[in-house]
């Protein structure tokens, strides 16, 4: 793909959405089955039908022994896991194509990997054109560290830290910090290279997706680096992050870089203003927009610009109905006023589904270009359908649809709330 093919034709040149829309998210774990081939496509068909122009996934490496796909053993490699086929012959010609596609970070994987990458590349192009030809594009996930061990830090060890680990401070809710335990880059070491690996890693991205979240953003400003040695992040300290520059010198070799910018929590001005700088649509939540206590919140709906994408939920939030059953009295008094206010409030309150719904068409009223909904939303699951539980290790990225759950009378409930705000194309 040449950098002329790679702008894409829904962002302006600061890679904004030019136009409302809306999609859903589904990591391809959660699809029945949990891989490509019909059940992938039937997503696309029922998105279609649902008047959606987005599908968001989580990243596609190779997940964790806990099933995380955000520490993954590669960040340029695809999980075999995902293949519909993969027996799948792979021709010796084949596999010398795909060395000399990919000839900075093919070496950095065991031979042995090589085949289920080609046959990955096959299925995915094949679900890309399909889902393109019914105006379905794809938004993808881009982690910011790699795992500790990865066949990254293995393959170049010179570009990470010694004696420190990626974590974040402490905060309102955890009084010891939160210790990632990933491996932090050398940013100096980086910039001698002209930023190399990241911009073979940003061309990865957009070889695979049309648009893609760029997750934990403000560590490009600044990130806490916690030592080695320690149990908990509590010790850890700021260091300045490398700012525009990787994505400068993306831009200069891959072209124009859409990405969505995970911009939640505690965020600092220099970090907005990076985002802003680079162009990038931010995050605002639904589920974090009804603080009594925080009118100036950016994820209130009145506070939305046209430089946010609105997510109902994320993976790492519980569902919309389990939120709203677990909802502390003040926050839920807001949400029904909000409701009442858009007249979209229902007479029974207690009614989940009425009310999960309402939310949703007000959520969709957003000045934000593009909305996304999570896929248990539209069914109006519960907590026991929530992706991940931040700090846990076990039990999380278990949810998975079942063949024929997402129906037509679901499709056709979703459209009409994506009709009445002017975001079906």
């Amino acid at each position: 793909m040449t950098r002329g093919e790679r702008a894409n034709p829904v962002t302006d040149d600061r890679t904004h959405f030019t136009r409302r829309s809306s999609g859903v998210q589904l990591h391809l774990t959660s699809l029945p089955g949990g891989r490509l081939g019909p059940e992938a496509r039937a997503f696309v068909d029922w998105l279609a039908e649902a008047g959606q122009s987005w599908w968001q996934m989580l990243p596609l490496g190779p997940p964790d022994r806990y099933g995380s796909p955000y520490k993954s053993s590669s960040a340029f490699a695809a999980w075999h896991g995902f293949l519909e086929s993969p027996e799948a012959e792979v021709a010796p010609e084949e596999l010398d194509a795909f060395r000399e596609r990919h000839g900075y970070w093919a070496p950095s994987l065991p031979p042995r990997m090589l085949p289920d990458q080609v046959r990955f590349e096959r299925e995915w192009a094949a679900l890309r054109a399909y889902a393109l030809e019914r105006g379905v594009r794809l938004i993808g996930d881009v982690p910011i560290y790699v795992a500790p061990g990865s066949y990254d830090q293995k393959a170049w060890p010179e570009l990470f830290l010694d004696g420190v680990v990626a974590g974040v401070p402490p905060d309102a809710f955890t009084a010891a910090g939160q210790r990632w335990g990933n491996p932090i880059y050398d940013w100096p070491a980086l910039q001698r290279r002209r930023y190399r690996w990241w911009t073979e890693r940003f061309r990865r991205t957009f070889q695979l997706y049309d648009v893609a979240r760029l997750d934990h953003f403000r560590a490009f400003v600044a990130y806490w680096a916690v030592p080695e040695g320690d149990r908990d992040a509590s010790g850890g300290t700021w260091r300045r992050g490398p700012g525009r520059a990787p994505f400068r010198a993306g831009e200069a070799e891959v072209g124009p870089m859409a990405f969505i910018a995970e911009d939640l929590g505690v965020i600092t001005s220099p970090v907005t203003r990076l985002r802003r700088e680079l162009g990038y649509p931010g995050m605002v939540v639904l589920q974090f927009a009804f603080d009594p206590d925080d009118p100036r919140g950016p994820h209130r709906l009145e506070n939305h610009g046209d430089d946010v994408v609105a997510y109902t939920g994320t993976h790492d939030t519980d569902t919309l109905r389990g939120w709203w059953d677990t909802l502390a009295a003040p926050r839920r008094a807001e949400a029904e006023s909000a409701l009442r206010e858009a007249g979209l409030a229902d007479d029974d309150v207690d009614d989940s589904d009425s009310v999960v719904w309402g939310l949703i068409r007000l959520w969709m009223r957003s000045p934000a270009a593009l909305v996304m909904l999570q896929a248990q939303d539209v069914l109006g699951l519960g907590s026991e359908a929530r992706m991940n539980l931040p700090g846990t290790a076990g039990g999380a990225w278990k949810f998975a649809l079942e063949h024929g759950q997402l129906t037509s009378a679901h499709a056709r409930r979703l459209r009409a709330a994506t009709e009445e705000t002017g975001r079906v194309g």
